[in-house]
């Protein structure tokens, strides 16, 4: 799966540069396809092989994409080291992959895949690119280095995390593991946003409405149906927001907002919980310890 790093950093460093996790389908792809033609150097990351192919091909050598199942922290760390090894800056991460899946599943790794790849890959991503996004942050101007989440208003029908069992494994529903985890994303965004002030880089989460994608493909029957009947957006309306919020003012400043169709909204009450935030990021870090992916010394 792996694809091969380049020996130097094959970017320019003189023009900005994004990372769009899930780029290549829908809302990722969408994505991607607007900061280029804004005349950004993008680094896609995709999991399935021939999809992440086509969106290279369509979107041009701009584009450079890699490949990783985030559902796995050893590919997320691998990952990571690639997108080091091409480029000396990182204006805007974007956390956008992401899904649901039809039953519980454990990963190799031991790990609850919807939780995984939602929430805890994205973290761990974060946390290897931090050095260089807090690098690009100290040599550019105040509020333009940031890192987006992808949330949903499913975490509306969340109760709260459950900390004796974080990651869900012990819920048989998938779709209240995925609730939660969609919650995960709006307290993790929060306690970046907290963490990263200090070091100029902003965080922001978006909800991005029922998008017409693959989403929902390893979904179960009542996600499928759900989605089948929903009244639907194109991939492009949400890409837009994401877009607005990587390169426009108003992604800058006050960091840890949620925003639907380019306007801030309210979360839900749990959601807005900093000390939850807080703890959520302490157990986030316990797992990936645990699991032996401890902060790396650089």
């Amino acid at each position: 799966m792996s694809s091969t790093p380049a020996a130097s950093p094959a970017l320019d460093p003189a023009r900005p540069v994004a990372v769009v996790t899930g780029a290549s389908s829908g809302i990722g792809k969408e994505t991607a396809r607007k900061l280029l033609a804004r005349g950004w150097q993008v680094i896609g990351v995709g999991r399935d092989p021939q999809r992440s192919a086509a969106a290279a091909a369509e979107l041009g050598p701009e584009l450079t994409m890699l490949r990783g199942d985030f559902t796995l922290m050893a590919e997320v760390r691998r990952v990571a080291d690639e997108i080091r090894s091409r480029t000396e800056r990182l204006d805007v991460l974007i956390n956008n992959a992401g899904g649901v899946r039809d039953r519980r599943i454990v990963t190799a790794e031991g790990t609850e895949a919807t939780f995984a790849a939602n929430h805890l890959a994205p973290f761990l991503l974060t946390r290897e690119l931090w050095p260089l996004l807090t690098a690009t942050a100290a040599a550019r101007p105040a509020g333009t280095v940031r890192v987006l989440a992808v949330s949903s208003t499913a975490h509306r029908s969340s109760r709260g995390l459950d900390w004796d069992d974080v990651q869900s494994l012990g819920i048989e529903h998938p779709t209240v593991a995925y609730c939660r985890v969609k919650l995960a994303n709006i307290l993790f965004t929060r306690e970046l946003g907290r963490r990263g002030a200090a070091e100029g880089v902003v965080a922001q989460v978006m909800h991005p409405g029922v998008v017409a994608s693959n989403f929902a493909t390893h979904g179960d029957a009542t996600m499928q149906a759900h989605m089948a009947a929903a009244d639907t957006v194109s991939p492009d309306e949400p890409a837009e927001t994401l877009t607005w919020l990587a390169a426009d003012p108003e992604g800058g400043h006050t960091p840890g907002r949620y925003f639907h169709r380019r306007a801030e909204e309210t979360p839900s009450e749990i959601a807005r919980d900093d000390t939850a935030a807080a703890r959520l990021w302490v157990e986030s870090e316990t797992l990936l310890a645990a699991l032996g992916f401890e902060p790396a010394v650089r």
